[in-house]
């Protein structure tokens, strides 16, 4: 009998929320089992002799391929690049696979090559192996890439979601859904014209600077697909603490805010790709955030909330007229190909 539910494999599954994690839970952990591939981070933490290193991997999808404020190309080397940072680890070193459609323009390739060399450059990471295929017309849409990356990780430096704990204070680097609504807005047909630009950057100068003010940063996570909604519920899932936030310190675009009221989004769950999410001590909750704060990355960075003791496991939003509701899991998917 099959694992999960489904004979076939739904666009759900690639949401980032409840449904692909059913499918890692029942499916593709236990195929894979071991200790490392369990802690479901961001990244792999490994030991390589006395070193500590991380690795990750990411494959980019996105529709369209090309949006304002970047594009498919310097996407897919931020992702990886912040995938890293949130482990705590200075990046190092990117693969890229390229697979491209038959027919696909070489300007078009040129152009996402070239945008993945600045990001590249401006993250401080150097690609250094890769790989192309071309499949027949038809067969992919246009470009898909993957990207790897390993980095280094600072002996003092403990990073990981079950680190949570009662009392620690919830900070968000900046506007949640940008990127969302970005790419939304910019599908073609839309016919929408929202003055957003994808939030797309390379974390990892921020991550340093909050390391050097607080190296026992319990928890970092960046927002991708699920949005802030999923990612707090999977830090609340796997620390067994309760997460409660506050809807009036969430900062949101108002332009964000007004699409997706016309279509019935919630921006708790559209994603990002250029925001963290930080569990620090309440000692050192203010001084993290003034750094947040004087970083260009950082500067509309808010503390949204508190790890609490009761509800674990679970995410409760005060809501502006001071009512209270659960913040689940991203059920279902409410915008595919966003990353």
């Amino acid at each position: 009998m099959s694992l999960i539910a489904s004979d076939t494999i739904g666009l759900d599954h690639g949401s980032g929320g409840r449904i692909s994690h059913e499918l890692t839970a029942r499916l593709i952990l236990p195929v894979f089992r071991n200790p490392v591939l369990e802690t479901l981070h961001d990244g792999a933490t490994l030991a390589l002799g006395n070193e500590r290193i991380a690795f990750s991997t990411d494959t980019y999808v996105v529709d369209p391929i090309v949006f304002p404020g970047g594009s498919i190309g310097d996407l897919a080397v931020n992702g990886t690049v912040n995938d890293l940072a949130m482990c705590g680890a200075v990046p190092k070193w990117l693969s890229v696979g390229l697979i491209l459609e038959e027919g696909f323009p070489m300007a078009d390739l040129e152009r996402i090559l070239s945008d993945m060399a600045r990001a590249a450059i401006t993250a401080g990471v150097t690609i250094v192996t890769g790989d192309t295929k071309v499949v027949p017309k038809g067969a992919a849409d246009r470009i898909f890439i993957n990207t790897a990356g390993i980095g280094s990780i600072p002996e003092h430096v403990h990073i990981s979601p079950d680190r949570a704990k009662v009392g620690d204070r919830i900070l968000l680097s900046g506007t949640i859904a940008d990127h969302g609504v970005c790419v939304l807005a910019n599908r073609q047909g839309m016919g929408f014209d929202v003055p957003i630009e994808s939030d797309t950057a390379a974390l990892n100068g921020l991550v340093q600077a909050m390391l050097d003010i607080d190296p026992d940063i319990h928890v970092l996570r960046d927002p991708t697909r699920g949005g802030l909604g999923t990612t707090l519920n999977e830090i609340a899932a796997q620390a067994a603490v309760g997460i409660r936030i506050e809807e009036e310190a969430i900062p949101i675009r108002p332009a964000v805010v007004g699409i997706c009221e016309l279509l019935g989004y919630d921006p708790l769950y559209l994603a990002n790709e250029g925001k963290l999410v930080a569990v620090v001590s309440a000692a050192s909750a203010e001084r993290v955030l003034e750094r947040m704060r004087n970083h260009p990355l950082g500067r509309q960075a808010a503390c949204i909330g508190e790890v609490v003791e009761g509800h674990p496991g679970r995410v409760v939003l005060t809501t502006r007229i001071g009512g209270r509701r659960i913040v689940d899991m991203l059920s279902g998917e409410q915008l595919p190909r966003i990353c």
